[in-house]
């Protein structure tokens, strides 16, 4: 280890000594905030659903998943991103991070003159390429502190460089607010193959199914029974990911047969989990074990 790289760890530990509980639950993300480089990058594993805080930061950040899928939520969106996703977040933009399965992530956190010229203004979802990919994970290596003028400044100036800003298609579903509406919808996490009515869920939400159903199409501008689909298929995204059979998936989300599954998810996504698998490996060979299962 050398000298440059002792200090860095060195006044990483220190720093995340002298922080509160708060902020030490985000590993050394606040450090980075103030590392004296254009960019840091901070390396976690996340334990399944996980339920991250509110976090606003004055630096930009992607947030890649390495492994599992991210649910991201910012004031208007809500999505879920996969391996070959990236979420782009501008400075000072508040947000808040979730996991449906064990997640490996990767945080870019950009100072904000250092951030691309292209980069968008408001939050949105990228592609990530395999080299982007591998210059996130070679970049994670380096000290804290590296040597901008030397090779490992022209890994993260290459690393910038390969960001592809146009925004990748990703179904992205509306942030509830209502409090009502919340309830259901933490009911549904924990158990997204419930299949009651909105009749039936009138007790625990406290309201009557017309306001509900009012409410759902107020929110999101679609009925509660299309929002459900949508929350069932992009949480079933991290379990087809993985391989996980096709009709075991269908059964837990509360469909009778694989076919009803796959209807719901073409009616949602606009393609069958085949086909979604497909285009989000499109550059992984056949061989990889996430195709271990025909869908």
């Amino acid at each position: 280890m050398t000298e440059l790289s002792r200090r860095t760890r060195g006044i990483s530990q220190v720093y995340m000594r002298n922080l509160p509980n708060r902020v030490r639950e985000c590993n050394d993300c606040e450090f980075y905030q103030q590392v004296p480089r254009p960019v840091g990058i901070m390396a976690k594993s996340y334990p399944a659903r996980y339920e991250g805080a509110l976090q606003n930061h004055p630096r930009a950040v992607c947030l890649f998943a390495q492994t599992g899928a991210l649910k991201v939520t910012t004031d208007r969106r809500v999505w879920i991103v996969h391996p070959h996703r990236a979420v782009w977040l501008p400075p000072n933009y508040p947000h808040k991070m979730s996991t449906l399965d064990p997640v490996e992530m990767h945080a870019v956190y950009i100072r904000q003159d250092a951030c691309p010229k292209h980069a968008p203004r408001e939050p949105c979802v990228i592609q990530v390429s395999s080299l982007l990919r591998e210059l996130v994970l070679r970049a994670t290596s380096i000290p804290a502190e590296y040597d901008e003028a030397g090779h490992e400044g022209k890994i993260i100036a290459l690393l910038l460089g390969e960001i592809d800003w146009s925004r990748a298609h990703v179904h992205v579903m509306a942030r509830l607010q209502d409090s009502r509406l919340l309830a259901i919808e933490r009911a549904l996490a924990s158990n997204p193959g419930d299949s009651r009515t909105l009749e039936q869920w009138a007790d625990l939400a406290g309201a009557s199914p017309r306001t509900l159903a009012r409410q759902f199409l107020r929110e999101t501008g679609i009925s509660f029974r299309a929002w459900r689909e949508q929350f069932r298929a992009m949480n079933a995204i991290p379990a087809l990911m993985t391989g996980r059979p096709i009709t075991l998936l269908a059964n837990e989300l509360g469909y009778e047969s694989a076919g009803a599954f796959t209807a719901m998810f073409r009616r949602v996504m606009g393609m069958t989990p085949s086909r979604f698998l497909s285009q989000a490996f499109n550059n992984i060979t056949a061989s990889s074990p996430l195709f271990g299962t025909r869908l």
